[in-house]
């Protein structure tokens, strides 16, 4: 509940950071991002999200990876047992860590509430899926990195427990 109200107050009042898990004080591009992901479940009703240092962690050591890929190409499965993954990718600089995130929001326009994958006025499940992951009412934590190249910027979010179940209720 101190969760909920400290991101709440966030939303509410620009430039008020709210207290982290004790011991784990964040760095502001995490309680940025953050802030980003809770706003939309906040909006919804849905409990926030924790941050979680070890799928910081394992977010970050993905971006190697993907600067070689040089595209948008999740981690496999098997690398990530029990968590799902947004991906995003931009111009190095161009973009601030919440634009980042209003990316895979954005996507609400297609979102309908429902049984996971029907989900999607379009049809298509992918149209919502980033949009599902970061407001899948049963995640409870996420951990984020950005990874910067001489070129581009790599957004790495992991969640859990993961979302996108089929056969369950996105809300």
């Amino acid at each position: 509940m101190r969760t909920f109200l400290s991101c709440l107050a966030v939303i509410l009042t620009a430039g008020v950071l709210p207290a982290p898990a004790p011991g784990q004080p964040l760095d502001p591009l995490s309680m940025r991002l953050l802030v980003a992901h809770n706003r939309e479940r906040v909006a919804l009703g849905v409990p926030p999200l924790s941050w979680d240092p070890a799928l910081a962690a394992a977010a970050a050591s993905y971006g190697p990876a993907l600067a070689a890929i040089g595209t948008l190409q999740h981690s496999p499965k098997q690398t990530r047992p029990g968590q799902r993954e947004n991906l995003w990718m931009g111009t190095k600089g161009a973009f601030t860590p919440e634009q980042m995130v209003s990316n895979w929001t954005s996507e609400k326009r297609y979102f309908r509430p429902g049984i996971f994958p029907a989900v999607s006025s379009t049809g298509n499940w992918l149209d919502v899926s980033h949009y599902t992951t970061i407001v899948w009412r049963t995640t409870t934590r996420v951990g984020c990195a950005i990874y910067r190249t001489p070129a581009s910027d790599f957004l790495i979010c992991r969640y859990s427990p993961p979302g996108n179940v089929d056969g369950k209720p996105v809300l």
